[in-house]
């Protein structure tokens, strides 16, 4: 049987509180800031900045003419997560990503004016879904599932050996050690690429017995312990800094929190045969910028 945390992260319900905004033209006046600005426009800085082609530290003129972008803004609040908007909007969060040219940790600003895709509707009210009820997959989670922070707070570093998950957002590894190693040792059951018509895999699969450790693949933070990706079972992501996060599904046992510091070669759980697999086995991602790349180019020769 599974053995793992449940939830390390709070879904928040989400006030959908968006509104649609016009476009338009402001002319600056004296003592303007870019932030208030979006503000009484509707339309957030970070749009204004984007759509008027604006850099830090985003000094503005008297009598500068910026563009308003239309769209459909939701104003962010404290301890929402992407995926949370996305999914009380019915959007997709890897569209929200792109429109709002958000990078890597992907933190939300509480108060931020985040752009919603044209076809984004406020879904009905009821009760707050449990995060298994999404159509998750692992680039929502390592990208989505971080709660927003207040301007002026500062992600958590990894902890060492947390009492607790962490609950708040957790800033990136200072930097990416450079190389990764095998998470454990087995016979490969299936390789990346296309498997069937229709079907791809994003990682490849590793044949292990039941309690087989499973090791960090390289230093980093872990990102995410948890079951809320069905088809993974025992899911345990890794942010190992320079835009690279290691995945490792099917997990029978989860020995590690999120908000954790582990090295390479740290156990962080134990190969099962969790999530729509029958037999024990580990599924191993690597992403680098979101994007799935063949671990066997990655790892060492074996």
């Amino acid at each position: 049987m599974a053995s793992y945390e449940r939830p390390t992260w709070t879904l928040k319900p989400v006030a959908t509180n968006a509104v649609r905004v016009r476009a338009g033209t402001y002319a600056v006046l004296p003592g303007d800031t870019l932030r208030a600005i979006g503000e009484m426009a509707g339309a957030g800085s970070e749009a204004l900045a984007i759509e008027n082609d604006l850099t830090s530290p985003y000094t503005l003129m008297p009598g500068q003419q910026l563009r308003i972008p239309a769209g459909f803004y939701h104003r962010v609040a404290a301890g929402e997560t992407g995926i949370g908007i996305a999914h009380a909007y019915g959007a997709d969060w890897g569209e929200i990503i792109t429109i709002n040219a958000l990078a890597q940790p992907y933190i939300l600003r509480v108060g931020q004016r985040l752009r919603l895709p044209s076809n984004a509707r406020a879904m009905p009210p009821g009760p707050v879904a449990r995060a298994a009820a999404f159509r998750l997959d692992i680039d929502d989670i390592a990208t989505g599932s971080q709660p927003a922070l207040a301007a002026s707070a500062r992600p958590a570093a990894g902890a060492i050996t947390p009492r607790q998950p962490v609950t708040t957002a957790i800033a990136d590894p200072a930097h990416f050690a450079g190389r990764f190693e095998w998470p454990l040792n087995g016979p490969i059951l299936a390789r990346f690429g296309p498997l069937a018509p229709g079907k791809v895999s994003d990682g490849i699969n590793i044949a292990a017995a039941a309690g087989t450790p499973i090791r960090a693949t390289a230093n980093g933070v872990v990102a995410y312990a948890g079951d809320q990706i069905g088809v993974y079972g025992g899911l345990i992501l890794i942010n190992h800094g320079g835009g690279w996060v290691s995945a490792y599904g099917h997990a029978g046992r989860i020995d590690v929190k999120r908000g954790q510091s582990v090295r390479m070669g740290d156990v962080i759980g134990r190969a099962g045969a969790t999530g729509q697999v029958q037999t024990s086995q580990l599924h191993f991602q690597l992403r680098k910028n979101r994007i799935p790349v063949d671990p066997m180019k990655q790892l060492p020769p074996r």
